[in-house]
């Protein structure tokens, strides 16, 4: 039953029989390409979001048809990885069912767009064969773990790698749903579905969990809901150390919302991790918000709790005490690109994908040289939550094979050509698919860059990386918050301009100035970058730099 001050999320959750709904109804409907309304958010806890092309809105209603409604299909990734099988069953799926264009995200997962209503069904059919599943890939429930992508980091990155395959198995969602609604398996009703995680309930918002292997800061791990440090001493992964309260998302306009970084409670030993991490989701879900879905992250509810309250309830629950931290040292964030072997001698190559968008044009054939690659059998494929790919395990006698066809198919020019800024830029996907987007932003922002690298050259800044990320809205996907310079939608062609984070994903930057248009950004930039060339100390990264000027 829910209480007068619940949002009607909360409402269509308690009444959704396990996530169940009316979608098998919603499936039959023949006069719209949509589903019911209740079971749009129903949707997003198998991985799904239903959106319609944004480009096409006026043209259809002045026709007076139907928006032109298609799904998105997430899938659930701990971690990244594909082996070839499952690489070759993406490429094909993506190819017959969707746009063409395998859209890596922020997450270390994958997105296929423009899926139509009817072959949902036949894509989680063909995901299913190859072991693979978009099972909680959204709604309010724990998302995509994500993990320090390559493994030439540390020997024991398979470890704690599996750590994330282990929490995201763990704070999975005990329903059936997704099998008999998806993959037509019957109900059997002597089946206990008693999920003593998420209740019927489940947890206010959606939550999310990334670990991080010292000194590598790939995933923003204080920009998640948890953020578990890999503690390794003597080459042994010993423990981890624990943060909780990140997130991007604020509202424009509402003072209420905020950027948050996650808080470091403590250390707990590997064999308590587990725990540790289920009782902060289930404080979270007795806790949250439910009232107000902008106010229900989990950053809010330890701000209300208050950081020793919350910290005590966990131990409480969990029945483990927070040790002091253990030393880590973070020194930077991006993807090394090339060609690297790690403590087993097998070799893996970093390849830029800009914005994630995998696709074959007259400059560069990813989907083509992938395949080829995964249907030899000679490499797994590993993503990174910046959004590029690992061409991964690599045997030393395969690796001139894999080269010529990187080679063949232009990515290792693409990847050695690029900017080092263009290589650190991130966007989220906003328009023409996502329904929140004020302003462009994947679409938009390599032109902007193209820009950008005109204004650092004159400037002989050409090999700085400054780290710049746009979203198309302030709900954060593509974690502006914690960009050196964050450019954040308002209306479309304007942005708020925020600068001074740190290199290494440990301070959140500031708002500079507002609703700026693309001369005034350029302009703005020019004057900053004379600045900073004039008044830098040496090696100071250019948020330190706004930071110590005082801009922001």
């Amino acid at each position: 039953m829910s209480t007068p001050n619940e949002s009607p999320v909360e409402r269509i959750k308690k009444a959704s029989e396990g996530l169940r709904g009316t979608l098998a109804e919603s499936l039959l409907d023949e006069h719209t390409g949509a589903i019911r309304e209740d079971d749009q958010t129903l949707i997003k806890f198998h991985g799904m979001y239903m959106q319609d092309d944004r480009d096409r809105r006026e043209e259809r209603a002045a026709k007076k048809l139907d928006r032109l409604y298609s799904f998105m299909i997430r899938l659930r990734l701990p971690g990244g990885y594909l082996n070839a099988q499952q690489w070759e069953a993406l490429h094909n799926i993506t190819s017959e069912h969707a746009t063409h264009v395998i859209k890596i995200t922020t997450r270390q997962t994958v997105q296929l767009h423009g899926i139509l209503r009817s072959h949902i069904k036949p894509v989680l059919s063909d995901f299913n064969k190859v072991h693979l599943d978009s099972i909680a890939a959204c709604g309010d429930v724990n998302r995509n773990v994500t993990c320090s992508a390559h493994p030439k980091y540390s020997a024991v990155h398979e470890e704690v790698f599996g750590y994330a395959d282990k929490i995201s198995t763990h704070l999975l969602p005990k329903t059936k749903a997704y099998y008999e609604v998806w993959l037509d398996e019957e109900k059997l009703a002597e089946v206990n579905e008693e999920d003593p995680l998420y209740e019927n309930r489940y947890l206010p918002r959606k939550f999310k969990i990334a670990i991080a292997i010292p000194p590598y800061n790939d995933v923003d791990l204080y920009t998640n809901d948890i953020g578990l440090t890999a503690i390794i001493e003597k080459e042994k992964l010993i423990g981890f150390n624990v943060a909780a309260g990140g997130g991007m998302g604020t509202t424009h306009g509402n003072p209420d919302t905020y950027p948050r970084l996650a808080t470091a409670f403590g250390y707990v030993p590997k064999k308590d991790i587990l725990k540790v991490v289920y009782e902060i989701a289930t404080v979270q879900r007795d806790n949250g918000n439910r009232s107000d879905r902008k106010l229900s992250r989990l950053k809010y509810t330890i701000d209300k709790m208050g950081i020793d309250v919350f910290k005590a309830e966990v131990e409480r629950r969990a029945g483990v005490v927070f040790a002091p931290l253990k030393k880590a040292i973070f020194t930077y964030r991006h993807d090394e690109y090339g060609w690297f072997q790690n403590h087993e001698g097998l070799w893996y190559y970093t390849a830029f994908v800009e914005n994630g968008r995998l696709l074959d044009d007259d400059n560069v054939q990813y989907k083509t040289a992938f395949l080829t690659i995964a249907k030899s059998g000679k490499a797994a494929f590993r993503f990174t939550t910046n959004q590029n790919i690992i061409i991964s395990e690599i045997a030393p006698a395969d690796k001139e094979f894999v080269a010529a066809i990187l080679e063949q198919h232009n990515i290792i020019k693409v990847t050695t050509e690029a900017s080092q800024v263009r290589k650190n830029a991130m966007a989220c996907v906003s328009f023409n698919t996502c329904p929140l987007a004020l302003a462009e932003a994947q679409r938009y922002l390599p032109d902007l860059i193209t820009k950008i690298e005109t204004v650092l050259a004159k400037h002989q800044l050409q090999e700085e990386g400054i780290n710049i990320r746009m979203t198309g809205c302030p709900n954060g996907c593509a974690r502006p918050y914690i960009s050196e310079i964050g450019f954040i939608g308002t209306a479309y062609g304007r942005y708020n301009m925020h600068l001074g984070a740190d290199v290494i994903g440990t301070r959140l930057n500031k708002l500079y100035k507002e609703n700026l248009n693309e001369v005034e950004i350029l302009d703005e930039l020019d004057i900053l970058f004379g600045n900073f060339v004039q008044l830098r100390h040496q090696k100071e990264s250019f948020g330190d730099f706004v930071v110590r000027q005082q801009y922001v």
